[in-house]
């Protein structure tokens, strides 16, 4: 399993974008084991299909079969998605949150929709490097360029709407970011074989038997017809229950709720306002979308799986880190622990500042508190029937607002700000640094550049860079020797707990260090004694 995937990052392709490394990628498909799903995809030449590695259809012979690294390559060669196993449905490849160079970033930043809201230029410019130079690098890393990316993309999102709504047509085109009706009626039927009417049709057909059960909202633009549910998909293991325990142990009051067995939480997306509840599920974690603007689906969707670390590689993660006697016992404990992430990388970067030598209620209190005074009201409501939604008329609901951005916090009264002069300073500084566009903390931002500008902010040090890390840009190497958490969870492990010790000690987890402080942290003294 790991040799296939080394060599499958490693790999060299030709002009097509077709991985070379048959074999491995051949030996795959034969097992139809879900863990390769995302990794590659199979196209069979004699079908016109591509596949997941894991589908359940028969096994086709060599000479029929080619490996591209992505659906948009995939697409790009002709081949149409089978409809069977929902290939461009699988879960992301690990490689674009585990890497940082340029084209992780630009993966990560097509994912949340900028080439539909800025184009190739705007995502260009959010990594640093010219059009056709960006181009080139993408085509030879994943066999597709940004826009051929892009249009895989609202391709999986428009037959989503299509199979799980009962909007029109045309407000789908548009809520999946195509042109026109006709543009989303061509790459429809050319990505998928089917007409939108024919999606819908064996949607109803599927669901009749009982194999498909999504929400249906109206049809007049109300909040009940941007309300959709679906299946967010992860490699097994996962530990889903211990990543939304952590998330809710750290709720902000307005912002998130928590109750056992589900997290929910407001976001502040391109085009409007969302809510979204998640769900643990067998195999998948299910999430109940209410959108303001349907635009936003993909960004939405692409912020809740970089939440919860849906795209990880479990196997390799505990795998290395299953391999040290000191964290052996908690790998076994819980296979498949993720990291927390994060839908906001600002909202993140505040978390950390108020959370500098605090402990995590006190912090609570402090960010609902500038919730409260700076955060914008949500403007979409609950859906009726929501758990979220208040028991009685004229309640409090639990969800009531938006994290404030950059520009909010400089505009926020100062009772907003419950905190000591200096902790409320430094936050200042983040948000003009932020608002000026100096500080990107978005999927496509360098994290180097990130970490310098952040610790070159009065009250900022390393901890809190490091945090953001963490959380906002998803590095799977952070560790913090000198955290609190850690160091009792080291002494409860017989460890050394000096930083320099624990440090050195970490070396061997490399570069999975995250998900090692992540079981670290689970082991630590309850969260309500917790302090950063």
């Amino acid at each position: 399993m790991s040799d296939s995937r080394q060599t499958r990052t490693g790999d060299q392709r030709d002009d097509g974008g077709v991985v070379e490394d048959f074999e491995h990628c051949y030996r795959a498909v034969q097992s139809r084991d879900p863990r390769f799903d995302g990794w590659f995809y199979t196209a069979v030449t004699s079908t016109g299909i591509y596949c997941r590695p894991s589908c359940p259809a028969r096994t086709p012979a060599p000479a029929h079969v080619r490996f591209y690294p992505s659906a948009a390559a995939a697409q790009q060669a002709g081949f149409r998605a089978c409809l069977r196993c929902r290939p461009d449905a699988a879960p992301g490849s690990p490689e674009w949150n585990v890497r940082a160079d340029v084209v992780a970033r630009a993966m990560r930043c097509i994912a949340d929709g900028v080439v539909d809201r800025e184009g190739v230029v705007g995502l260009a410019s959010r990594v640093g490097y010219g059009v056709r130079h960006l181009h080139r690098m993408l085509a030879g890393e994943v066999g597709a360029g940004p826009l051929a990316l892009a249009r895989a993309q609202r391709a999986q999102t428009a037959r989503l709407l299509v199979e799980t709504t009962e909007l029109g047509m045309a407000e789908i085109a548009f809520a999946a970011g195509f042109s026109s009706v006709r543009q989303f009626n061509d790459t429809v039927r050319r990505v998928l074989g089917r007409t939108p009417t024919q999606l819908r049709e064996r949607a109803a057909h599927v669901r009749g038997h009982g194999r498909l059960a999504p929400h249906r909202g109206g049809t007049d633009g109300s909040a009940a017809a941007s309300t959709i549910a679906l299946r967010l998909p992860y490699r097994r293991p996962m530990a889903v229950p211990e990543v939304l325990r952590f998330l809710g142990a750290r709720a902000v009051q307005g912002v998130e709720a928590f109750a056992p067995g589900s997290y929910a939480r407001t976001l502040r997306l391109p085009h409007g306002h969302g809510l979204v509840t998640l769900v643990p599920g067998d195999g998948h974690v299910s999430a109940r979308l209410a959108l303001a603007d349907l635009r936003d689906l993909s960004a939405a969707v692409a912020r809740c799986r970089r939440l919860l670390d849906l795209d990880a590689d479990p196997d390799a993660v505990d795998a290395a880190l299953g391999n040290d006697p000191l964290l052996r016992p908690l790998v076994r404990a819980t296979p498949g622990r993720r990291i927390a992430g994060a839908v906001d990388g600002f909202e993140t970067a505040v978390r950390a500042v108020v959370g500098q030598q605090v402990s995590v209620p006190a912090a609570r209190r402090v960010l609902a508190r500038l919730v409260a005074g700076a955060g914008l009201e949500v403007g979409v409501p609950v859906p009726s029937g929501d758990p979220l939604a208040p028991t009685r008329p004229g309640t409090t609901r639990a969800l009531a607002r938006v994290f404030p951005n950059p520009g909010e916090v400089l505009a926020a009264r100062p009772e907003a700000f419950a905190m000591p002069a200096a902790r409320r300073e430094a936050l200042l500084a983040l948000a003009r640094a932020a608002d000026g566009g100096g500080l990107a903390l978005d999927a496509g931002a360098d994290p180097e550049e990130v970490a310098a500008r952040l610790v070159a902010i009065r009250g900022i040090g390393p901890w809190t860079a490091s945090y953001v890390a963490l959380r906002a840009l998803g590095d799977p190497d952070v560790f913090l020797p000198g955290d609190l958490g850690v160091r009792r969870a080291l002494a409860r492990l017989g460890a050394p707990t000096a930083p320099a010790a624990a440090l050195a000690l970490s070396a061997t987890w490399r570069p999975w260090r995250s998900y090692a402080l992540m079981h670290l942290w689970s082991i630590a003294t309850p969260v309500r004694e917790e302090a950063a």
